[in-house]
């Protein structure tokens, strides 16, 4: 692993954190504020709270997120952020830390992996890596490639938009194109007109291979649960 190089005292950052874990967010601002200088930090328990403040405020120079939130579950959130902010390194903390899961976050485009469990010293590390640029992976790590299935699905599914994105997230929840229009408040000819752009994209032939695309990409559960 390369040498770390510590940001120069008077270089300020920007952050978001986007973890449902009041102390853990805590702890996490209390790194980015000694090992990163980010002066600038915006919390989020919710990936649609993170989205938001996205949305709001802006990139930032560098997103934490845990894949387990009240509103999405495994990857999915991963993909959508990246999906909103692509050109933004995310680092994933997360406790679900096996090497296919390392692997699979990795592949969905995160810029480093940190199990919850790690000490201060790798958190500073991975932080210290990725805003030079460089990708981070826990010492521990053993590459494992993924099915091909699994790891052509994440990719077709980074190709996204974050309009397209959302929309398949309602068609997985099993929303028909008027009701999708209903909750975007879009026509329900532009839903039809990204439906075709997503099943291009996946390179599907239906709404029911573009849910199977969906869960092939959903590491830890195949879809998660919402309401309505």
């Amino acid at each position: 692993m390369q040498a770390h190089q510590s940001p120069t005292a008077t270089q300020t950052r920007s952050a978001l954190v986007i973890d449902d874990h009041p102390l853990f967010c805590d702890a996490l601002e209390l790194t980015l504020k000694n090992a990163a200088q980010c002066q600038d930090i915006a919390t989020a328990d919710t990936l649609s709270g993170g989205l938001e403040i996205l949305s709001r405020d802006g990139r930032r120079d560098v997103i934490v997120l845990d894949l387990n939130l009240p509103d999405v579950t495994g990857l999915d959130g991963l993909i959508r952020l990246k999906t909103q902010a692509p050109d933004t390194p995310v680092i994933v903390v997360s406790s679900m830390a096996d090497n296919a899961m390392i692997a699979a976050a990795m592949e969905a485009g995160a810029s480093g992996f940190v199990p919850k469990h790690s000490p201060h010293a790798e958190f500073r590390a991975a932080l210290e890596a990725i805003l030079a640029g460089r990708t981070y992976l826990p010492e521990n790590f053993v590459d494992c490639p993924q099915p091909s299935d699994r790891a052509n699905a994440v990719t077709r599914l980074s190709s996204l938009t974050a309009q397209q994105a959302r929309i398949l997230e309602l068609i997985c929840d099993g929303k028909l194109n008027k009701q999708i229009a209903y909750d975007l408040s879009i026509a329900e000819t532009t839903v039809k007109a990204h439906v075709t752009a997503i099943m291009r994209k996946l390179a599907v032939q239906s709404r029911t291979q573009a849910v199977l695309v969906a869960q092939q990409a959903k590491f830890a559960s195949i879809l998660p649960t919402r309401d309505g």
